[in-house]
């Protein structure tokens, strides 16, 4: 089965204080599924952190990357099939949850939460992993597709 890799990128780039050396990427598509890495708030073009304490704006830009990240891949929202959430803190539950539901209301996919210790830097207190699909004739709303 062939597939893609969109957004490559190197540990030592985007964790440098951590002397890592993985050769990595944002999303793969195999096939007519969508592999999404993990998303937080993170700028995805300068690696900068964002809303520092806010869960829930930590929440939003993890899906607006998710929502960018399915549309270079030739999917859409609309297409995710499970969803992967984990905290840093029980109490953020509800705000994640509800900045979430926002972006997939009416999508109805699988979901699985988790509270974990830590996540890759301190600063981040969600991360939201996503597997979408590619429906058989879908057609992208703008052109950037599939590179």
């Amino acid at each position: 089965m062939a597939h893609t890799r969109i957004r490559k990128f190197n540990t030592k780039d985007t964790y440098p204080e951590q002397k890592l050396d993985n050769d990595l990427c944002q999303v793969v598509v195999a096939g007519d599924t969508v592999y999404l890495r993990g998303q937080i708030a993170q700028d995805l073009e300068t690696r900068e952190s964002l809303h520092i304490g806010d869960a829930g704006k930590q929440a939003d830009k993890a899906m607006s990357n998710i929502a960018l990240l399915l549309e270079e891949a030739g999917s859409e929202l609309s297409h995710i099939v499970k969803v992967v959430v984990y905290l840093t803190d029980i109490r953020y539950r509800e705000p994640v949850y509800r900045a979430m539901g926002k972006w997939l209301k009416g999508v109805f996919p699988v979901s699985t939460g988790l509270v974990v210790q830590a996540l890759a830097r301190p600063e981040w207190v969600v991360e939201i992993d996503a597997t979408a699909v590619i429906p058989e004739g879908y057609k992208p709303k703008n052109k950037k597709g599939r590179k």
